[in-house]
């Protein structure tokens, strides 16, 4: 599939990559001959320097062949014009970044209509819904939802006081009594989907889905139920802490929001009213103290600088705040930031990637309904995919147990118009049905690919 990326900034760079792993034929425009060149030289793509709302430079990038424009660049005019043209000169499908906050819902989706967009992205927004679900749930690493909230998936990290430290899959249900299943097992590099005999140790991420009422339910047995997040403290007035505390707020939490950019900080006390806003440097150790930072219940570090946002959430775990969450982009940095005790990490760049993954596996179907949501889970090493199953499927009808599920494929969950289902060998699929796959190497992009 032919895609072309305008804009190759972080976001469009980590586009490109997530593109490229798929084997999509891509193409990179960018005005800054450098980075161009630099995108060339690292991924296997077609390189195009120039302005994505010039119509020649969009000529020049094969737009007319292409199934996909994404427009990532920071202008979200340039993005909605680059869609417009793009579609003008015979691209298929055109999705566009658009994130200033001043856009509503009722906006975007007006202007989605009138621009014939795919899709509007908004990294930021994204971002803060993410780590709002992490501080409604803090126990949890990470949580990724289905179905609109009907399905979860928690990656939790198994302390060694564990309850379910030595504990056989085939025993967990009779143990604890909540319909939940162990989707899959991060142990070292290797990602295991388990079998009933798997055991589990101490030290082990294990993905987990369940209802969320099941999940609450289970927490409790585990002695995990913690209270959500009521005092929070952002570091950084970044968009992404605008959108955050504004549901925050809208939540009943008490927000505190630390910048250091005086006429940001003044945009701040305009737009969130309920928010206490302090100018200063955040990354002064005496200033979060002064403010507090030890009666938080959650610290966000949302600045600008990956080394910063993980030094300053450190410490603050060495505070004992309960939840830290801090924005990593680099990849490279993630890795470290989780050796050194910082498990809940947000990265709006593995968001939109995962996002654009999903709808470009969906084009690839031939009805381009098939995949619903897809997010690269357990370090990136799995894939948990949504499905559609529609009538005549190949799956459907059969019990599962029956079912010839290729290696490392496992149907995690079931949801049944308002029913979510946690599936035995006797449970069958059904057309209409959503369903929850969790495959550890291979990638899926119809529901039928999870048979030999």
């Amino acid at each position: 599939m032919k895609i072309v990326v305008v804009g190759c900034g972080k976001i469009g760079q980590s586009v490109v990559a997530s593109l490229v792993s798929e084997g999509q034929d891509v193409v990179a425009v960018d005005l800054d001959g450098a980075t161009v060149t630099q995108i060339t030289n690292v991924y296997d793509v077609i390189g195009v320097c120039g302005n994505g709302v010039d119509c020649e430079v969009l000529r020049e990038a094969g737009v007319s062949e292409a199934e996909l424009l994404v427009a990532v660049t920071g202008s979200d005019e340039s993005n909605m014009l680059c869609c417009l043209f793009a579609k003008r000169l015979g691209a298929k499908h055109t999705i566009a970044r658009i994130r200033n906050p001043e856009y509503n819902e009722s906006s975007l989706g007006f202007m989605c209509q009138q621009l014939d967009l795919a899709m509007a992205i908004n990294p930021e927004m994204l971002a803060a819904k993410e780590i709002y679900n992490m501080l409604r749930l803090p126990f949890a690493a990470t949580i990724e939802t289905f179905s609109r909230g009907y399905l979860e998936m928690i990656e939790m990290r198994l302390k060694q006081d564990s309850p379910l430290n030595g504990v056989r899959i085939i025993d967990l249900r009779g143990r604890f009594k909540a319909a939940f299943l162990i989707t899959a097992v991060l142990r070292g590099d290797k990602v295991y989907i388990p079998d009933g005999n798997f055991e589990l140790k101490s030290g082990d991420k294990i993905g987990l889905v369940a209802s969320p009422d099941e999940l609450t339910k289970l927490m409790r047995a585990l002695g995990l139920v913690q209270r959500q997040a009521r005092n929070v403290m952002l570091l950084g007035g970044s968009r992404t802490a605008h959108y955050l505390a504004k549901m925050l707020l809208s939540g009943g939490n008490t927000v505190k929001v630390i910048e250091k950019d005086r006429p940001t900080c003044l945009e701040l006390c305009e737009a969130l009213p309920g928010a206490d806003v302090i100018c200063g440097d955040g990354a002064e150790q005496e200033l979060l103290l002064e403010e507090g930072i030890r009666s938080m219940d959650a610290f966000v570090s949302l600045t600008g600088m990956d080394e910063e946002n993980i030094l300053i959430s450190i410490f603050a775990s060495s505070l004992a705040v309960p939840k830290v969450v801090p924005k990593v982009n680099k990849e490279e940095l993630v890795g470290m930031a989780e050796k050194l005790g910082v498990d809940s990490i947000i990265s709006p760049k593995k968001t939109i990637s995962d996002l654009l993954v999903s709808y470009v596996r969906a084009l690839l179907n031939s009805e381009g309904s098939n995949v619903e949501t897809l997010y690269k889970v357990m370090d990136g090493k799995a894939e948990a995919l949504e499905f559609s199953v529609r009538p005549g499927s190949e799956v459907a009808n059969i019990p599962l147990k029956d079912l010839e599920l290729k290696k490392n494929i496992l149907v995690a969950g079931i949801i049944r118009q308002r029913e979510t289902i946690i599936p035995g060998g006797l449970d069958m699929i059904l057309a209409g049905d959503r369903v929850v796959v969790i495959s550890a190497d291979r990638k899926l992009e119809d529901l039928s690919d999870i048979l030999k």
